[in-house]
């Protein structure tokens, strides 16, 4: 492993307890800093209301430690965004923002928009299908950037028990994000969950990445936050275990093909091929191929979008 990635872990990565809860509130009050909660939600109406509901009692009526959680709803067509609204959270609909730009399918998509609609200078993103959810995963990675002004990004680090067995999830990771980013940016070799969907993040840093639309999303984030801020900027920290619903393989694949596909654009940024993936499902007359087009689109980095910069002038 690099000496600077050996560095980096032992200046870089920490756990939730090495920041206790009153000293992230009293870093707050005294920066006066806000913080957001983004709940990107797609047909998750069993598991999204429990996470804005614990949000709300830890973090909100305990103690002030986040001023606003949003649930970003892509097209559900399930209660999702009846139980978050239910359990407190401000449910804004993906199609409804920015309008002008027809929206593209895409967790990645959700995120971007998610920016023109909250307030908040740290935005914290946490996916909505968690079960057993614990507030730890939403103050542990805001913790940082409120206490150190010199922490940009927060990554969430934990165990993802599969079937029972601890540490067998995150096999995109293992089999994907994991190779590449030793291969091509040995200098994120040391993130546990490069491609976990709970982080947190400065607003000045987000607004001037660009978002791949789909699943790509955070490897892109990683790797374009490492050419803009440098790696000091970059943390994580071990908020325990992460229980959630997996995907099948075929899913999966997709994911993986999105991941590669984002990477490659970044190792050479011309002239590409829209690319696809085929995979197989067995039908009556044997195996049936099925094609998929694989997420290429990025949305500029949200500095750039008229409406945003309105925004911040009114």
């Amino acid at each position: 492993m690099l000496e600077e990635v050996e560095r980096w872990l032992r200046t870089r990565s920490w756990s939730v307890a090495d920041r206790p809860l009153h000293g992230i509130l009293a870093a707050k009050q005294r920066t006066g800093q806000s913080v957001s909660v983004v709940l990107p939600a797609l047909n998750e109406e069993e598991t999204v209301g429990e996470i804005v509901a614990v949000i709300r009692h830890d973090l909100m009526q305990q103690v002030p430690l986040v001023d606003e959680i949003v649930v970003v709803d892509s097209g559900s067509t399930d209660r999702t965004s009846a139980v978050a609204a239910a359990a407190g959270a401000r449910v804004v609909h993906r199609d409804e923002i920015l309008p002008r730009i027809p929206a593209a399918p895409g967790k990645g998509e959700v995120l971007w928009r998610s920016l023109l609609v909250t307030e908040g200078d740290v935005v914290c993103f946490i996916d909505a299908d968690l079960r057993e959810f614990s507030s730890d995963f939403v103050s542990g990675i805001v913790g940082p950037l409120l206490t150190d002004p010199e922490v940009d990004l927060v990554k969430g680090m934990y165990d993802r028990p599969l079937a029972g067995a601890a540490g067998q999830g995150g096999r995109v990771t293992e089999l994907m994000a994991r190779p590449l980013l030793n291969m091509h940016w040995p200098q994120l070799a040391g993130f546990v969950q490069p491609l976990g969907g709970e982080y947190a993040a400065r607003r000045s840093l987000l607004e001037q990445l660009p978002f791949p639309v789909g699943y790509g999303v955070e490897l892109g984030m990683l790797v374009d936050a490492l050419h803009l801020v440098g790696l000091d900027a970059l943390a994580q920290v071990d908020v325990g275990v992460r229980k959630h619903r997996h995907q099948d393989g075929q899913a999966l694949g997709r994911m993986a093909a999105a991941i590669y596909r984002t990477a490659q654009l970044r190792l050479a940024r011309g002239h590409l091929v829209r690319p696809s993936l085929t995979q197989f499902e067995r039908g009556e007359d044997g195996f049936e191929p099925r094609t998929y087009s694989v997420d290429t689109e990025e949305r500029p980095p949200m500095a750039e979008i008229a409406e945003y910069a309105e925004r911040r002038v009114a």
